[in-house]
C-alpha cells in the first residue's frame, strides 16, 4: 500500500474518510515517486523499528560519536577564519602584548580568531575539548567492548575498525594542534622530525618529504591542514560509516537477562524511542561541550607565544593521549648502537617507531589470539560481565597498567617538582615499574575476578545475606540466608562454562613437528586462560540448594512461631 493509498483511507472519526488536502497530496505523491525509484519505504520500515537494548555502558559509544559531530560543526566555523600558511607576518591584532611580534600568518590568524571573531574563542576551545572527549571516549568504549567480549565472532572487524579510528584520532589531534604554530606546537613537531630521522636509512627522506625541505620549512602547516580537514576526516567518516553498518547488520549485543538470548534483542525501536534518547543524549554532549569551553582555558597559545627553537623552556606537555609514548621516551636508557658510519638511535626508535605500533598490533590481534587459543568459534550476541573472563580483564589491567605508568613517566618533570622528588629516582622507578607492574596488575585482576565468581556461586547456592538474625533454641545465632530472585538467579547463570581441553595423542602420525609444538603451545595456553576458573552449579546443585534453603527455612519459622518453650527463647 502506497502513501496516498493510506491516505485515502484515513479517517476523522473511524467512520468517515477524511478529505485530504493539497499539501498532503503533493507530499504523498513525492513520497510514492521516491519509493518507487529509491526503495526507500522498504528500507526504512525494517530499519526504523530495529530494536536497541539499553545499558548505562552503551552510551560510551555514542559520546564518542556526538563528540566527532561537535568537531565537525566547530572544525567548519575555524576553517572559515583560520589562514593555513607559514607565511611572516607582523602582528597588529587586539592583542597588545604580542602586537609588532613577527610571526607565522597560521599563528596571527589563531589569535585573531580568539580575540576579534566573535565566539571565536568558544570555537575554538570547544574544538579543543571535544578532541579530548573523542579520544577519550573511543579509548573506554574500547575497554568496555573487550572487557565485556563484545569483539568476538562475527564482530572482529567491527574491533579492527575501532582500533583504526582511535589511531586516526590520536594523528587527527596531533595534526590539529599543530596547526597555530605556537611555541608548544612547534616543540612537537620538531619532536616529530626527530622521530623520522631516527628511523634508520630512509629517516632523512621522509622528513625532506613531509616538510618539503629541511626543517621547518614553508609547507608543513599548509599540509597538516589538509590532512587535518580533508584526508584523516574523510577517513574518520568513511570508518565510523562502516561501524555503524555492520553494528546495525549485527545487532548490538545486550547484557543476559530473563527473555535475553544469543537469537534475539531486547530493547526499544530506533522510533520514537531511540531516535530521540540519542538526539537528546547529542544536545548533552554538546551542552557540557560548551560548558567546558566557556568556562575552562584550554590551548592558550598566546601566552606561549609564536615558535622559536630558541625559546623552548622545560615543562612542556603535549595533549594528553600523546603523553604515554613520551613517557617512554623520557625512561628509556641513552643506547646507542655506530654501524658502518651510521648511529641507530634506540632510545628514540623503541619508544616511538616500535612501541607504539607493537601496541596497536597487539590490541587488534587479540580477538583473533583469544579465539584461537579458546578454540571458540561461535557468534556471541550476550555480554560477558569482567569477572567471569578472569584471564582477559586481567590482560587488559596490565595493559591499562602498562599504558598509565607510561602516560605517569611523560610528566616525571612535573611530578618531581610538584612532590619535591629527584627526578632521576623517579626515572629509575618508572623504568622497573613498566615491566613489573602490569605483571603484577595482570594477577591481581585475575585473581580479584576468581574471588568475585566465587560470591557469585556462594549466593547461587546458599541465598543472599538478609541481614536477619535468628537464635536457635539451643542459644545459637546465625543469619537467615534468602533464595536469589529469578531474575537475579537468571543473570548469574545465564554464561557458558568452559571448555574441556583436548589431549593431544603424541602417537598421532598425521602431526608434523611444527603442528605437534603448535598444539602444545596451544594446551599449555589454554590451561593458563582457564586456570582457577570457577564453573556454574549445575542444575542438580541448584535444586539441592534450594531444597535446602526451604527446608532451613521452614525450620527456622516454626522456632520462631513456638517462642519460648523448654528449650530456650527464639528471637530474631
Amino acid at each position: 500500500m502506497t502513501v496516498g493509498d493510506m491516505s485515502k483511507v484515513a479517517t476523522t472519526n473511524g467512520t468517515e474518510p477524511a478529505t485530504p488536502s493539497k499539501g498532503s497530496k503533493r507530499a504523498g505523491a513525492v513520497a510514492n515517486w521516491a519509493d518507487e525509484r529509491l526503495g526507500l519505504g522498504t528500507a526504512m520500515k525494517k530499519n526504523l523499528r530495529k530494536v536497541f537494548p539499553d545499558h548505562w555502558s552503551f552510551m560510551l559509544g555514542e559520546v564518542a560519536l556526538w563528540s566527532f559531530v561537535v568537531l565537525l560543526l566547530t572544525g567548519v566555523f575555524l576553517t572559515l577564519w583560520f589562514d593555513p600558511s607559514m607565511a611572516e607576518v607582523e602582528y597588529n591584532g587586539s592583542y597588545d602584548p604580542l602586537r609588532g611580534v613577527h610571526m607565522s600568518a597560521a599563528f596571527a590568524s589563531t589569535v585573531d580568531i580568539s580575540f576579534d571573531v566573535r565566539g571565536g574563542l568558544l570555537m575554538r576551545q570547544m574544538h579543543h575539548w571535544a578532541a579530548m572527549i573523542f579520544i577519550a571516549s573511543m579509548m573506554i568504549h574500547l575497554l568496555r567492548v573487550y572487557l565485556t567480549g563484545a569483539f568476538r565472532k562475527p564482530r572482529e572487524i567491527n574491533w579492527l575498525i575501532g582500533c583504526m579510528l582511535l589511531l586516526l584520532g590520536t594523528i587527527e589531534g596531533f595534526t590539529g594542534y599543530s596547526l597555530p604554530d605556537d611555541l608548544l606546537s612547534g616543540t612537537g613537531v620538531r619532536a616529530a622530525d626527530g622521530f623520522m630521522k631516527a628511523t634508520p636509512v630512509i629517516g632523512t627522506y621522509m622528513s625532506f618529504f613531509l616538510f618539503g625541505g629541511e626543517f621547518p620549512g614553508d609547507s608543513i602547516i599548509p599540509r597538516f591542514y589538509a590532512m587535518h580537514i580533508l584526508l584523516i576526516p574523510g577517513l574518520l567518516l568513511a570508518l565510523i560509516a562502516a561501524h555503524m553498518l555492520l553494528l546495525v547488520y549485527h545487532k548490538h549485543t545486550q547484557w543476559p537477562g530473563p527473555g535475553r538470548t544469543e537469537k534475539n534483542v531486547v530493547g526499544f525501536p530506533m522510533l520514537p524511542v531511540y531516535m530521540a534518547k540519542a538526539g537528546g543524549f547529542f544536545f548533552i554532549v554538546f551542552g557540557v561541550t560548551a560548558l567546558m569551553g566557556g568556562l575552562f582555558s584550554i590551548n592558550n597559545v598566546w601566552k606561549l607565544g609564536p615558535y622559536d627553537p630558541s625559546k623552548v623552556t622545560a615543562g612542556s606537555q603535549p595533549d594528553w593521549y600523546m603523553g604515554w609514548p613520551d613517557g617512554l621516551l623520557r625512561v628509556i636508557p641513552a643506547w646507542e648502537t655506530h654501524l658502518w658510519g651510521h648511529t641507530v638511535s634506540w632510545n628514540v626508535m623503541l619508544p616511538i617507531l616500535v612501541a607504539p605500533p607493537l601496541l596497536l598490533v597487539i590490541l587488534m590481534l587479540l580477538p583473533f589470539l583469544e579465539a584461537w587459543i579458546t578454540g571458540d568459534k561461535r557468534e556471541h550476541h550476550l555480554l560477558q560481565r569482567p569477572r567471569n573472563a578472569p584471564t582477559r580483564t586481567g590482560i587488559m589491567a596490565g595493559l591499562m597498567t602498562f599504558y598509565g605508568l607510561a602516560w605517569a613517566a611523560g610528566g616525571n618533570d612535573i611530578i618531581a617538582i610538584k612532590m619535591d622528588l629527584s627526578i632521576n629516582q623517579i626515572t629509575y622507578f618508572m623504568r622497573g615499574a613498566l615491566f613489573i607492574g602490569p605483571v603484577i596488575a595482570f594477577f591481581i585482576a585475575r585473581r580479584w575476578c576468581v574471588s568475585l565468581q566465587r560470591h557469585d556461586e556462594e549466593k547461587l547456592l546458599h541465598g543472599y545475606e538478609s541481614g536477619v538474625l535468628v537464635r536457635s533454641p539451643d542459644g545459637g545465632y546465625a543469619e537467615k540466608h534468602l533464595p536469589l530472585p529469578e531474575g537475579k538467579a537468571y543473570t548469574l547463570t545465564a554464561r557458558d562454562n568452559d571448555p574441556e581441553i583436548d589431549e593431544i595423542d603424541e602417537s598421532d602420525s598425521s602431526l608434523s613437528g611444527r603442528q605437534l609444538r603448535k598444539a602444545r603451545l596451544r594446551q599449555r595456553l589454554q590451561k593458563l586462560y582457564f586456570a582457577d576458573n570457577v564453573q556454574k552449579p549445575t542444575a542438580e546443585e541448584l535444586q539441592e540448594s534450594a531444597e535446602h534453603a526451604e527446608h532451613e527455612l521452614h525450620e527456622l519459622e516454626t522456632q520462631i512461631a513456638n517462642g519460648p518453650n523448654k528449650h530456650g527463647p527464639a528471637e530474631h
